[in-house]
């Protein structure tokens, strides 16, 4: 699912590391660990200035870097976001592709835009991070003995 923002408020010159302060990664960084851990699912973020592709295509690239699709059950998800381009993309493996209904990704797009629109980006990443997290611990619960395939690092350039 990819999406190019249209937003009035933002300052051009701010960068995706000044936003993105240690307060709001803290926040975001929970919602990360509070998903995953009802799930086997993997969940990452990776935050940049400037995307100068096709964001989905530039989404699937950085999946493959991140080997997301080297979980076993094929259930990462990866939240991208260009702050500066305004776009971003929400990209699930297979095995979580394979289970959740057509429109779902859709549902998340559309609440994460909503609080994007505002400039909010913390606060909808957090979201959409919780509604994926959700679906997760649904088809892929969390079992015993259960380990942290991928790491939890937000990736912000």
């Amino acid at each position: 699912m990819k999406v190019r923002l249209k937003l009035q408020k933002l300052n051009s010159d701010l960068k995706a590391t000044e936003y993105f302060t240690e307060e709001r990664l803290t926040e975001i960084g929970k919602a990360i660990k509070s998903a995953e851990k009802a799930t086997s699912g993997e969940i990452r973020l990776y935050i940049e200035d400037k995307c100068k592709e096709d964001v989905l295509d530039h989404a699937a690239f950085l999946f493959s870097e991140l080997k997301m699709h080297k979980t076993e059950l094929r259930n990462g998800v990866l939240f991208y976001l260009a702050l500066k381009d305004q776009k971003f993309a929400i990209l699930g493996d297979g095995g979580i592709n394979a289970k959740v209904e057509s429109d779902f990704w859709d549902s998340i797009k559309t609440e994460m835009l909503a609080h994007f629109k505002e400039n909010n980006f913390a606060e909808g990443l957090a979201i959409g991070i919780a509604m994926a997290g959700k679906a997760l611990s649904a088809h892929f619960p969390y079992q015993k003995g259960d380990i942290n395939e991928l790491s939890d690092e937000i990736i912000v350039k």
